[in-house]
């Protein structure tokens, strides 16, 4: 009977921890949105790399800077429609709190495109803003599913051979076109099922059976 008593009162825990780690989520990320801006920089690598365009390093920054324009774009539409159609943000303001802890990242983002682009050192621009990015999942894995910092790993391990490997040159687009693109994709997963899409869960759960 103590042991049933034990029992209930520890799955009511869990369920009220549940209930506030749910209040504490932030929905108004859009996994659709996020997904498309993979599809977008991998497109844009396609663009880059088809010959149409020239060559040039400025050539290869205009087409990221709309890459990013677009993606940002996209996904600040989303948000801005949650925001106004989810009867849950009551327009309160303050449900927009996790948008602000991406800001200091991409201030820094900012300041160290320019710094790099003054020293000519394009080929750190992909590691740099791959590590940067994977910050920012990070920065917001308290707020989201928590699988998204898997995807924050992901990038900053990307950022940093990107950044030690030789080689990396910015005028290849195919590195930055397809890590974005597998991490938008994953990412995009991840909000829509707002965790482990089921696929992926089911199939750790066996792995852990099995050992």
């Amino acid at each position: 009977m103590i042991a049933h008593h034990i029992h209930h009162a520890l799955a009511q825990v869990q369920e009220l921890q549940k209930r506030v780690l749910e209040k504490q989520r932030f929905k108004g990320y859009s996994g659709s949105a996020r997904a498309l801006s993979g599809v977008i920089a991998l497109m844009g690598a396609l663009i880059l790399d088809c010959g149409w365009l020239p060559g040039t390093i400025w050539t290869h920054f205009c087409g990221w800077a709309a890459v990013f324009a677009v993606a940002v774009g996209m996904n600040k539409v989303a948000i801005v429609y949650w925001f106004l159609t989810d009867p849950e943000t009551e327009r309160d303001v303050r449900r927009l709190r996790p948008v602000l802890d991406l800001v200091p990242t991409l201030i820094a983002g900012g300041a160290l495109t320019l710094a790099l682009i003054l020293r000519n050192q394009f080929d750190l621009l992909f590691g740099v803003w791959m590590v940067l990015f994977g910050l920012m999942n990070l920065a917001v894995r308290h707020a989201a599913p928590r699988p998204i910092a898997l995807v924050g790993i992901y990038y900053m391990a990307c950022g940093a051979a990107c950044l030690l490997l030789p080689g990396i040159s910015f005028q290849n687009p195919w590195p930055m076109g397809i890590v974005f693109f597998l991490g938008e994709l994953a990412g995009g997963t991840i909000l829509h099922y707002e965790g482990m899409p089921p696929v992926v869960f089911n199939w750790l759960i066996k792995k852990g059976d099995e050992r």
